[in-house]
């Protein structure tokens, strides 16, 4: 066979045999050629736009390759869905490639080549993925919350044990202790159910223009003397010229609450001597910062992993593990963030960056990596 018939023949069947599905696209968005992965996938095409044929749609996409190619010339890959010829939606993988006919001085491009690879099945397995890693999360949850309530329902068992018994032997001492019990774990399960209906409900800040200096500090005020009975260094260092900025006072307070009284337990459990906490305001690149740093007992790498996803708490029967999840949302409301760095031994330092200017948009997952059932 010819050299020139034997390039001819392979550049035909490669055009039809390559595993990609190709279209090309002339300036009116007129697709005026295929390959047979193409037709397979797609059905015909003569005649049709590209946003039909793709998109099942009507009129241009609002954000279009093709022309953003046709304009300057670069080539585009992105993530799209579209819809097979048999109605089914499907993902792929698309690159718009701008051809040129070769030694033409014409600066107008022709035409753009669109090339797509199918993931569909690579975003089931995705989307699989993240199903197992949500139930997994539910279990550890439902794990968490039976724990939490075996240990509320022990402490009413024995309340009212000691109310029976103080009663029966006419020892009003211990009648009194068996009720401070029952009012002490009733109490504990009215703030469990509190803390997961708050979580539960989806909430958007109501936004003030506020100090956040200030905010900081009314915070270390409510835990200063309480941290200094309990022998932990409780220190604030604000960054001076913080503008104000634009947060709901409530949520961020909670937050650093939080934060400010895990690091003194932290402190409490390390038993250090000197053992300390900061509470730190930062001007961050168009955004506040606020840094809860302790030199406590610290975390292990698997701890630092859940204290964002579960109910997780190292304070025994003091503690329903809520605190985290609840801090971590209110930031994601705020399109904000939450960090942690811990070492064993060392201590653990929380760092929350809120935007400055506003509320921007949450992600979708604004209620955390926790999620009882499918978000889809």
């Amino acid at each position: 066979m010819p050299t020139e018939d034997l390039k001819h023949w392979i550049r035909t069947e490669l055009w039809d045999q390559v595993p990609v599905r190709i279209s090309v696209i002339n300036r009116d968005f007129e697709i005026v050629d295929a390959n047979r992965s193409f037709v397979e996938a797609y059905g015909e095409w003569q005649g049709h736009p590209c946003y039909a044929v793709y998109k099942g749609r009507s009129e241009r996409c609002e954000i279009c390759g093709a022309a953003a190619t046709f304009k300057d010339g670069r080539v585009r890959v992105r993530e799209e869905e579209g819809v097979l010829r048999d109605g089914q939606p499907h993902h792929y993988i698309v690159r718009h490639v701008p051809l040129v006919r070769q030694n033409s001085h014409d600066s107008e491009i022709p035409f753009t080549i669109k090339l797509s690879t199918d993931i569909t099945e690579v975003k089931l397995l995705e989307k699989e993925k993240l199903q197992a890693e949500r139930l997994a999360a539910v279990g550890e949850t439902v794990a968490g919350m039976a724990h939490a309530i075996k240990n509320i329902l022990t402490g009413l068992t024995g309340g009212m044990y000691a109310i029976k018994s103080g009663i029966k032997s006419g020892r009003e001492e211990r009648t009194a202790k068996g009720w401070e019990m029952l009012e002490r774990n009733v109490d504990r399960i009215t703030t469990l159910v509190k803390g997961f209906l708050s979580f539960s409900k989806k909430h958007v800040p109501e936004m003030e223009e506020i100090d956040p200096r200030e905010l900081a500090r009314e915070v270390f005020s409510l835990y200063y003397a309480g941290a200094l009975k309990a022998g932990v260094t409780l220190l604030f260092e604000g960054e001076e010229g913080i503008r104000a900025a634009s947060m709901e006072p409530s949520g961020i307070h909670t937050c650093l609450a939080n934060l400010v009284s895990n690091a003194i337990d932290a402190c409490k459990t390390s038993k250090k001597e000197g053992c300390g906490v900061s509470l730190r305001v930062k001007q961050g690149d168009g955004s506040v910062v606020f840094e809860v740093e302790d030199t406590g007992c610290g975390m292990e790498p698997e701890i630092r992993e859940k204290v964002f996803k579960t109910l997780f708490t190292t304070k025994g029967l003091g503690g329903t593990g809520l605190g985290l999840l609840v801090t971590k949302k209110i930031v994601r409301e705020h399109g904000g963030r939450i960090e942690v760095e811990s070492e064993p031994g060392e201590g653990s330092r929380f760092r929350l960056e809120l935007p400055r200017d506003g509320l921007e948009r949450p992600s979708e997952d604004s209620q955390g990596d926790l999620q009882l059932g499918d978000s889809g």
